[in-house]
């Protein structure tokens, strides 16, 4: 039930964006979820919208869903076995200040790489684009994106009292079930590379997303790309 009301707030939360957007002279978000306009006929961005604001808008749409997927299940589930092994949960005040300090962390050691860095509430999600990490129909981590991961794994080393989960996303093309599966396995390889760097196991929830979540227009390209992603979710350990 938990789960529930909080898919129905973020519905209500992608609604207001975007409504924004369409109103408030910022022009047009390409992760429009298909259906919304006739087919191929998505309006154009208006020029007033900057690189950084579509990011920062598709960054924030990512973050209303973050932390959604696995269910509150999963995460009181890691949340005990972190505590039963004796990680100290946060309590109050503590908990925004210690986001607060991870989040700017995680800022510096991102800035540069195309990871972005989302903070919602008390969670923060990484967005980690197709360019960095997987080719068109992969789950092969690119080489190029081990740094970025090393610089993830160190922070989270240092930021201990949160939970990880690693979720991944597939464009639209190609069958449900294949792209289940591949959305599946993208996670499962940020994630155990995660681990390879000493990072608790218990601390970890890997779930797939499949094409069901996408970040922007699946008709072109570039967007597929975009929706080709891993969003890595911290979500802090309360006492």
């Amino acid at each position: 039930m938990k789960t529930q009301i909080k898919i129905a707030m973020a519905a209500t939360a992608m609604t207001a964006l975007l409504a924004g957007c369409a109103t408030g002279g910022g022009g047009y978000y390409g992760g429009q979820p298909q259906g919304q306009y006739p087919q191929g006929q998505y309006p154009q961005e208006r020029q007033g919208m900057s690189r950084t604001q579509k990011g920062a808008l598709i960054g924030a749409l990512a973050g209303v869903a973050a932390g959604l997927l696995s269910g509150d299940d999963a995460t009181e589930r890691r949340q005990r076995a972190l505590i039963g092994a004796g990680v100290g949960g946060l309590a109050g005040g503590a908990i925004g200040n210690y986001q607060d300090r991870q989040e700017r962390a995680l800022r510096e050691r991102m800035a540069g790489t195309g990871v972005d860095v989302v903070r919602q509430g008390d969670n923060i999600t990484l967005n980690m684009p197709s360019n960095i990490t997987f080719a068109f129909n992969s789950a092969s981590l690119e080489s190029q994106f081990y740094p970025v991961l090393d610089n993830v794994a160190s922070t989270l080393q240092e930021y201990n009292q949160t939970i990880v989960e690693v979720a991944g996303h597939t464009d639209s093309i190609g069958t449900d079930a294949v792209n289940q599966r591949l959305s599946e396995q993208r996670a499962a390889s940020v994630g155990n590379y995660l681990m390879s760097r000493g990072l608790v196991r218990d601390r970890f929830i890997l779930t797939g997303a499949g094409k069901t979540r996408p970040i922007a227009s699946n008709d072109t390209e570039e967007g597929r790309a975009q929706n080709r992603r891993v969003e890595i979710t911290l979500v802090p350990l309360r006492s």
